[in-house]
């Protein structure tokens, strides 16, 4: 069975160039999350329960090989880092091009992949939308944002967060994509030989290709103008007169009102009343 963690690599603290927006980034610095290393631990228990190996796979540029790194010496079996498409920016802001990134690595790498486990989302202003795009790639059941993951047989049993301090306990069949919380589950400490023995280790790295030819490319952007209404010509000599109507301050308007419905009946009544004086419903009928 094979059990992969992804890994995002982010710097924390960037410096940002007040004067042309540059963002310049530290290896040094630079790691996985708090949520990425919850969801390395819960891959290193899963693959020790299921008798199988543990991966961890990172979309990044070669500063995000330190990261891999210590997924090797908290006890990973391998690692893969995936390149960029050429011309692509090196740590993909895109959470649908991530996940094809990185489903087009995994998969030209092993092949099939049973689990992938996964952060609920990244530090660097991450959506949490790249676990639900890359099970949609890898054509695996999906569970996301959950608490805590374990073996059921021969599937997964997961633990989500309701509202209202509620759980939500779900049966999870393999191939699966998850996402974990950071909760109370912390990476375990590598000891000194195995940081020593995973500095000297060479990181795999895979390229994969562009996104297709028909994917949608943005060429700019630009600030959004509404299209000019045509109005119609005002009549008349006086020039006053003639300014009023293109300003439309003769025509006749309803004042506004402050509704305060008492129950939800009355509120309903007032939609429905609102809606019909616009058009927008046809008038009541009494039969």
């Amino acid at each position: 069975m094979l059990v992969v963690a992804a890994q995002r690599w982010i710097d924390p603290h960037p410096r940002v160039d007040a004067m042309t927006g540059r963002v310049d980034t530290d290896a040094r610095a630079g790691g996985a999350s708090e949520a990425d290393q919850c969801a390395l631990e819960h891959a290193l228990r899963l693959a020790e329960r299921f008798g199988g190996r543990c991966v961890a796979v990172t979309a990044g540029p070669v500063a995000a090989e330190e990261m891999l790194r210590q997924a090797l010496a908290a006890g990973a079996d391998e690692v893969l880092r995936v390149d960029a498409p050429p011309g692509g920016d090196p740590v993909l802001e895109d959470g649908a091009e991530t996940a094809r990134v990185l489903a087009a690595g995994l998969t030209a790498r092993y092949g099939h992949v049973d689990l992938v486990l996964c952060g609920d989302r990244s530090a660097d202003r991450g959506t949490g939308s790249t676990p639900a795009y890359l099970a949609a790639r890898l054509g695996a059941a999906q569970a996301l944002g959950l608490l805590d993951v374990g073996r059921d047989g021969d599937g997964l049993r997961a633990l989500r967060r309701l509202d209202g301090g509620r759980r939500e306990s779900l049966a999870v069949p393999l191939p699966a994509v998850c996402s974990v919380e950071p909760t109370a589950v912390r990476l375990r400490r590598a000891s000194l030989p195995a940081t020593l023995a995973a500095r000297r280790s060479e990181i795999p790295h895979v390229a994969v290709d562009a996104a297709p030819r028909g994917a949608v490319a943005v060429k700019a952007v630009r600030t959004y103008r509404p299209r000019a209404r045509v109005l119609p010509a005002p009549s008349g000599d006086d020039a006053r007169r003639r300014t009023l109507e293109l300003t439309g301050a003769l025509v006749e308007r309803a004042p506004s009102r402050v509704v305060t419905p008492s129950s939800p009946e009355q509120a309903a009544g007032e939609l429905l009343g609102f809606l019909r004086a616009h058009g927008y419903l046809p008038e009541e009928r009494d039969d």
